[in-house]
């Protein structure tokens, strides 16, 4: 694990050698890998690297190159098959230097030219460059569990894995209005948008291929529906298949040089993933747990009842209100651009806590979107029932009735869930789903910006683009897909990889084998939501391996009492950073709308905390990054 950046000139040579620049931008990567670094320079391409040793400790160094130094590659994660395809390089004549995955992968260029990522398995970001053929090429893992950015900026490539390093160089700081919108639209930024205009994320599964002047991107995976789906009457065949999938996943993630552990929340996600680790190693497994003083947040009981089963070497630690006030701007500066996804707070605590006993650490994303867990699932279900009442019933009766209901300060509270669920109703199914989702419905946002603040394109273009790529005709598979590409790619695993990075951790996801992503898709949708029971078919396959009161339990996912502490403890905190004076410094939001909504959140009239934790995340980031 590492991370990497550099400069590809499209015009040789360089006007002049980018020595420094590189050491600036590389620098900025310190955190991601404080054990080795490492640079190479020529008169067209300049590379760099910070590492974290994971495998092969002593002679896995970066750059690497070929014997001849004509194939150069900087790579940041893991190859999990390097082995076996180190072996058949080695038959064909390959001769070998390291232990290290990294050197697998110039080997398998010379063998494949720029097809050879279509063999790999595993989480990766990386360049090479091909000084005989001037081809240099960037390439994403498929699901997008490692970044990586680029930007065009005076006729050079810059590339790296995290947003900050390319700000090294004079590139403009100018936010992208559109990319501000989808920001407040989904809590997040999709890919390829940055908060940065001109400045891109590499899309999951996809390479940047650049020769001479001329560059392009090209698509080299997605699930497709080339492989014969499941029927229903095949549940006894898919529930064995299932649990050798995933036990196969888990073990291929146990290769390493270093000491392991398992992020362990209590859900079924997280459990399965330690309940088949502990198959496979014979020693008791390090297993760690955030838990809140709020009962409503609060899992640690269920993340004791795996670790007492399986005798794992359990570690916890209790969240405050006070970490907020601590974390919140540090932790903007890993960030580098506004993500509302609270529960990047526990994470990064969790990850500090790991990384007191391990350098890598297993973790359960990626169930929920492969297997159908969420709610909004459910309420896509029931909405298309909903949507038969007669018009009388739906907008006169039921919708004044949830407008009314008391605010809750309750996670997830009946009041929540049903005002959630009105919101969305009268939109396409695949639009509700991420009105759900969301913090700011579309009315709602129109009072959040100034009247000038238009953006070029509809927020929720996203949706659209990753829908016409759907590979099933299904309406809720397609939904799943949307939230592989959307919500997990550009939410969670970022939230992951910056937090987890951020404590010079790395985190290896079982269920996003693509290979498990593949032989989920072939499952059909009616045997991961089965009636309104989520995760059906997972359920029944980690029957063997759990816990009832862990596989009856309805989903609560990793958050924080946000609503509570903004109202109380962090009171001074948030009217500080969304005082008119600090909102007055950009202009971009309507400032009686914010003190309104303020006001009745302190007031109790509403639970406003998934409309004020975008706005405070985006205050710290302009500060930190503009101001």
């Amino acid at each position: 694990m590492c991370g990497i950046c550099g400069i590809y000139s499209f015009s040789l040579p360089f006007s002049s050698p980018p020595e420094k620049e590189l050491r600036a931008m590389n620098q900025s990567l310190h955190h991601r890998g404080p054990d080795d670094e490492g640079y190479y320079l020529d008169d067209q391409v300049a590379l760099a690297m910070k590492r974290l040793s994971i495998i092969d400790l002593k002679t896995g160094h970066q750059p690497l190159s070929n014997e001849t130094q004509t194939v150069w590659v900087i790579f940041n994660g893991e190859i999990y098959n390097y082995r076996e395809i180190r072996n058949s390089l080695i038959k064909k004549g390959h001769n070998f230097q390291t232990r290290s995955d990294t050197e697998v992968l110039v080997h398998l260029y010379e063998e494949m030219g720029v097809d050879f990522v279509e063999a790999l398995n595993g989480m990766f970001a990386l360049a090479l460059w091909d000084k005989a053929r001037k081809l240099f090429l960037l390439v994403r893992d498929r699901l997008g569990i490692k970044p990586l950015h680029y930007a065009f900026h005076k006729r050079h490539l810059y590339f790296a894995s995290e947003i900050k390093a390319i700000l090294q160089s004079d590139f403009p700081r100018e936010i992208d209005i559109n990319a501000l919108h989808q920001y407040f639209a989904f809590e997040y930024i999709p890919a390829p948008r940055t908060i940065f205009k001109n400045l891109f994320k590499l899309l999951p599964g996809h390479r940047l291929v650049a020769h001479n002047e001329e560059w392009k991107i090209e698509k080299y995976w997605d699930i497709s529906n080339e492989k014969k789906s499941f029927s229903l009457s095949d549940q006894s065949k898919i529930i064995p298949a299932l649990q050798a999938n995933l036990q196969e996943s888990v073990r291929k993630r146990l290769v390493s040089d270093v000491p392991l552990g398992v992020f362990l929340s209590g859900g079924i996600d997280s459990s399965s993933v330690t309940a088949l680790m502990t198959q496979i190693v014979p020693e008791p497994i390090k297993t760690f747990s955030i838990g809140f003083a709020e009962e409503s947040f609060n899992e640690l009981q269920y993340a004791r009842l795996v670790a007492e089963k399986y005798k794992t070497d359990h570690h916890e630690f209790i969240v405050h209100s006070e970490q907020v006030k601590e974390l919140v701007p540090q932790l903007i500066k890993f960030l580098d651009e506004p993500l509302a996804d609270a529960s990047i707070i526990p994470t990064f605590i969790i990850s500090r806590l790991a990384r007191q006993f391990v350098t890598v650490a297993l973790a359960g994303d990626g169930g929920d979107e492969l297997f159908a867990g969420y709610d909004t699932y459910k309420a896509y279900k029931i909405a298309k029932y909903f949507r038969r009442l007669p018009s009388l019933i739906r907008n006169k009766i039921i919708k004044n009735i949830v407008s009314i209901l008391p605010a809750s300060p309750k996670r997830l509270s009946f009041e929540f869930k049903a005002k959630k669920f009105i919101s969305g109703i009268d939109y396409p199914p695949e639009v509700a789903n991420y009105i759900w989702w969301g913090a700011y419905h579309p009315e709602i946002r129109k009072n959040l910006f100034s009247p000038a603040l238009i953006p070029e394109e509809n927020p929720y273009s996203p949706i659209y683009f990753h829908l016409s790529h759907c590979p099933a005709k299904d309406e809720l598979t397609c939904i799943t897909y949307l939230d592989l590409k959307l919500y997990l790619q550009d939410d969670l695993l970022v939230k992951m990889d910056r937090m987890s990075m951020a404590n010079s951790l790395e985190i290896r996801v079982p269920f996003l084998d693509h290979e498990v992503v593949e032989f989920a898709h072939q499952i059909p949708s009616s045997l991961k939501l089965k009636g309104l029971t989520t995760k059906y078919i997972l359920k029944k396959a980690m029957e063997p391996y759990l816990p009832h009161e862990i596989l009856s339990r309805r989903k609560i996912g990793f958050d924080i009492p946000l609503g509570v502490w903004i109202k109380n403890e962090l009171k001074d905190f948030v009217q500080e950073i969304l005082s008119p004076e600090a909102l007055q410094k950009h202009g971009f939001f309507n400032q009686k709308f914010i003190a309104q909504i303020l006001n009745e959140h302190f007031e109790g009239k509403h639970n406003h905390r998934q409309l004020l934790w975008p706005l405070i995340i985006f205050q710290f980031w302009y500060n930190f990054y503009l101001d």
